[in-house]
């Protein structure tokens, strides 16, 4: 007796092949912009905040020194004594550079820390990005193929009615997920053999 395959539907393994595409064209771009932000707070850390804070310190530095000596030309004055709002501006410009310092040492502990905190974490996702770019662009032109030999497939086998029926047209009891989890097996749920194996139409 004469064996057939089965087919189940082919519109099950074309909505996985469009979900998926539709999947890369997000998944893509958003780790490019990981990738893209990682690199601007790298040089965020490393440039811009240091030379702000640096400059800030240097400014305040400056700013206390003039305090102080203004503080110290009215004690020596013996004209007046030194004022209350003289003893604030010195009081005010070393908590100034007090936090320009603290900024600084936090700074540069997040330089030291960065990459060693970041690094394991970008090449995970340089990882992911590998196989977005690359396996899953070559399951997608399998998965056409597959479409492709199956659709020839049945047509050819809709054209020989005095076989019998070679096409078992079943409504898609599952999900396009549960349809499959990998191209391979998209393929091979979508030609699983019936009861009585795999044959020629």
């Amino acid at each position: 007796m004469p064996q057939k395959a089965h087919v189940t539907s082919l519109e099950a393994i074309e909505l996985f092949r469009s979900n998926l595409i539709v999947y890369l064209s997000q998944a893509r771009p958003a780790l490019e912009e990981i990738s893209a932000e990682v690199s601007r707070t790298r040089v965020w850390l490393e440039d811009e905040q240091r030379a702000h804070w640096e400059s800030q310190m240097r400014r305040r530095m400056k700013e206390l020194e003039q305090a102080q000596q203004a503080l110290f030309s009215s004690r020596l004055g013996a004209l007046r004594k030194e004022t209350a709002a003289e003893q604030f501006a010195v009081h005010r410009a070393k908590e100034a550079v007090a936090e320009a310092d603290l900024k600084l040492r936090i700074l540069r502990k997040w330089n030291r820390e960065f990459e060693g905190r970041v690094q394991p974490l970008v090449k995970q996702m340089e990882k992911l990005h590998m196989v977005l770019s690359n396996d899953m662009v070559k399951a997608v032109t399998y998965l056409n193929q597959a479409i492709n030999t199956l659709s020839a497939y049945a047509q050819t086998a809709s054209e020989r009615p005095a076989a019998g029926p070679s096409i078992a047209a079943t409504e898609v009891a599952t999900s396009a997920r549960s349809a499959a989890t990998s191209p391979e097996q998209a393929v091979a749920g979508a030609m699983a053999p019936g009861s009585e194996g795999h044959a020629k139409p």
